[in-house]
Parts: structure tokens; C-alpha cells; sequence
């Protein structure tokens, strides 16, 4: 099931973010991304449990997905493809575009933000750390 995050969930995707990043995003910063009233998050539950979630910014008709994850045993199952779609299915009337950025090395992610429409539209030279790695622009117009 996806629903929004409440924010007493936080502590659990920032959980969520430890487990998948090298460069987690902060329990603070995460509550600091939830109180904008241009952000939203989505979480995806099962058994009652938080699995995965996504959040993105919405700057005027613009949007950004700032985040998506899923529970590395939880991955592989479909859950980040049912999340990123329920993005694109709530923002789809409303936005001109839907980006991302991600390591040029995720081919597994590349392939599924493929799959749903996104196109490649750039690069963004060493932007991740730990390793140090490109970051490829991928956007769905709508």
C-alpha cells in the first residue's frame, strides 16, 4: 500500500536511508525536507512496515524527485517501479516534467526510469561521493 508519510515515520526512512546510501540523508534534514509544503513523500507499507519511499519538490510546475528507496531484501519485488509510479500518476496533470538524478552506475534504476518514460537529458560530473561518480539527468515530460 502507498500512502503519505506521517511525520512520526521519519525515524523509519531515515532508517531506510542509512541502509541504501553512502551518503544517507539526515533524520533532521529529512524532517526539514517533510515541513515544506512544496515536498511530498510517499511510503510504501507492507505488513504495516515502511519498505520504501519516495519524496520529491514541487517548484512550481517543475517537479524533482529528491529521494527513492527500498529495503535492500525488499528489493527486486516491484516496489520501487509501483512507487515511482504513483509519483507520476499524482503529479502527471499538474506538471510539465518529473527529474531525476542517478549514478550512472544504477543500471538497474536506469532501466526502470526507462522503462516508465524518462528520457536522459545530462550529466552532472562527480556528483556523488564514496564512490565519486556522475550523476545522470533523467526526466519524464508530461
Amino acid at each position: 500500500m502507498i500512502d503519505l508519510l506521517k511525520e512520526h515515520e521519519i525515524p523509519e526512512i531515515s532508517e531506510i536511508e542509512r541502509e541504501c546510501f553512502s551518503h544517507p540523508w539526515s533524520e533532521q534534514s529529512l524532517r526539514e525536507s517533510f515541513k515544506n509544503p512544496d515536498a511530498y513523500f510517499f511510503v510504501y507499507r507492507e505488513d504495516g512496515k515502511i519498505i520504501g519511499y519516495i519524496s520529491a519538490e514541487i517548484i512550481l510546475d517543475e517537479g524533482y524527485i529528491m529521494n527513492i528507496a527500498v529495503k535492500p531484501k525488499f528489493r527486486g519485488r516491484g516496489v520501487g517501479k509501483a512507487l515511482v509510479r504513483h509519483m507520476i500518476k499524482h503529479f502527471e496533470n499538474d506538471l510539465k516534467f518529473l527529474t531525476l538524478e542517478v549514478r550512472a552506475s544504477n543500471t538497474a534504476a536506469i532501466s526502470l526510469y526507462e522503462k516508465l518514460g524518462f528520457e536522459y537529458v545530462g550529466t552532472r560530473k562527480n556528483y556523488y561521493r564514496n564512490p565519486a561518480e556522475d550523476a545522470l539527468l533523467l526526466t519524464l515530460n508530461f
